[in-house]
């Protein structure tokens, strides 16, 4: 036998020794573990026998690994909503617990990424990578952890930014009838953020697939998806996908609040989530209330929407910012779900399809419009420029209305009209044309210092460019100052008009 083959029969002796040795000293541990039985299944929900000891909002696995969700515990019975199709789960099915309760992936590694609630991928990219997990339900932080909201978070469209600020922490609901371009503003808002050092976060629910196809292209088109997530559960998911989306995208932005980041995040919409979290209820014989809705609607948007906030120092100094989108029906904003957000939240954005289809767009209805936040916010530049502008443009639309019957009209009046008809359509904006601070101030400043009273109707859109062509070229130190926050002091007042006058005589 040569050295090799007496070298590798040793080793092998070696290894079948500890291998005896191994198996000899093994004792294996007997555990139980519950077992349910589906009793029956329903659409997007089932019901379960057994699973004694199973706890409310455990996620349950069933066989062929798909999920749910422990909603109900009856004495007889737990209610499951299932988060994965159910045309997987049959009655007589085996049910296991899990021991955890709906839990994320978290971190830096989702950013640029378009996933599903339970973090899923649905862009073809394979795996989400994450080493952290959090749980979807947590509670909002305490008063004690919050720190008052006043930084801007600055949108470019110049009617909410002038008429309607957001600050950072704040939640800012956007309602209006259907399509009245309410994911528009929001869709804006996240673009403006570029280069801004703020993680956006867009949730998708009972959306279309071609919908959320087309807002992840123009997020790619203009550079956002490198600062942005999208969670989607689209409107032929489960509703209990549905369901969890908010809370699950929401956990996943509070890990960047919490690394003292700032973070915006669109929900959109929490009609869509009302509604199949009644359907959820009625399915599993929860008490319906007003309008079929259970009693504790009000509860489930409230938890998720006290989430938003600015946190203080000691707790990293992050915010998260929250845009919730809802529907109305027919202009009906004392419904149910529209005026049970309009008191959790901050203020609201109210569409007007009148405007709309005047093609006043954004088609935003100042009068209905409110920031309870509001001055504390905005930039002082802001502050000197548009004071007086919501209530005189409110007035002036009054006035509009009242100047349709046919009454004589005295000469100031006619003044006060036709300044309106300038304000208004200097608050026009096109989609993705978002305005730098500066811009929107200098062209502000000129409609309320009456430098387009003698420009026509339509050419104040391309007098507008001008005077914003001409302030970036002349003036880069003024935008810095207004920028940085400072003041507009009178010489700087005096220059930007001076600018303004000669861009629109040259024009």
């Amino acid at each position: 036998m040569s050295e090799d083959e007496q070298l590798l029969k040793s080793f092998l002796n070696d290894t079948f020794t500890t291998f005896d040795t191994v198996l000899t000293s093994h004792e294996a541990e007997l555990t139980s573990q519950e077992i349910g039985i589906v009793k029956s299944v329903g659409q997007g929900i089932a019901r379960i026998a057994g699973l004694p000891q199973v706890k409310s909002e455990e996620v349950v696995r069933f066989i062929g690994n798909g999920l749910g969700m422990v909603f109900n515990l009856d004495p007889d019975e737990v209610g499951i909503i299932l988060l994965d199709k159910s045309e997987h789960v049959k009655a007589g099915y085996e049910v296991r617990r899990t021991g955890r309760v709906l839990d994320v992936p978290v971190g830096h590694t989702l950013l640029g990424r378009v996933i599903d609630p339970l973090g899923r991928p649905l862009d073809g990219r394979g795996l989400v990578r994450s080493s952290q997990r959090r749980p979807a339900q947590r509670e909002a932080p305490g008063i004690m952890d919050r720190a008052p909201v006043t930084v801007p978070l600055q949108t470019g469209i110049k009617v909410i930014d002038a008429l309607i600020p957001i600050g950072r922490g704040q939640r800012e609901l956007i309602l209006g009838d259907r399509q009245t371009g309410k994911s528009s503003i929001a869709l804006d808002t996240i673009i403006n953020q570029k280069g801004k050092d703020i993680i956006c976060v867009w949730c998708a629910m009972g959306q279309r697939s071609s919908a959320v196809a087309k807002l992840i292209a123009d997020l790619q088109k203009h550079g956002a998806m490198e600062y942005c997530l999208v969670v989607v559960a689209g409107a032929e998911e489960p509703p209990g996908l549905e369901y969890i989306a908010p809370y699950a995208a929401t956990a996943m932005a509070e890990y960047f609040m919490e690394q003292g980041k700032d973070v915006l995040i669109v929900y959109d919409d929490l009609t869509s989530h009302a509604r199949a979290y009644r359907e959820l209820s009625l399915l599993l014989r929860r008490p319906p209330g007003r309008e079929a809705f259970p009693g504790d609607i009000f509860y489930i948007h409230s938890r998720l929407l006290e989430r938003s906030t600015h946190l203080n120092d000691e707790r990293g100094g992050g915010s998260l910012t929250a845009l919730p989108i809802m529907e109305t029906e027919a202009q009906n904003i004392s419904a149910y779900i529209p005026t049970n957000l309009i008191s959790i939240t901050d203020g609201q954005i109210y569409l007007s399809p009148n405007l709309f289809q005047k093609n006043i767009l954004p088609a935003v209805d100042v009068g209905k419009s409110v920031s309870r936040v509001g001055g504390k916010t905005q930039l002082p530049a802001y502050r000197a420029v548009a004071a007086d502008l919501r209530l005189s443009y409110t007035q002036f639309e009054e006035l509009e209305v009242f100047s349709r019957f046919g009454t004589r009209l005295d000469e100031a009046t006619r003044k006060t009209l036709e300044r309106g008809r300038q304000v208004r359509e200097v608050l026009k904006q096109n989609q993705y044309q978002t305005l730098p601070v500066p811009e929107q101030i200098v062209v502000l400043l000129a409609v309320t210092s009456g430098l387009f009273d003698d420009v026509e109707t339509e050419e104040i859109a391309e007098t507008e460019r001008a005077i914003i062509q001409a302030m970036r070229e002349k003036l880069p130190q003024v935008c810095h100052r207004i920028e940085s926050g400072e003041k507009l002091s009178d010489g700087d007042r005096a220059a930007v008009l001076d600018v303004a006058r000669e861009a629109i005589i040259s024009s």
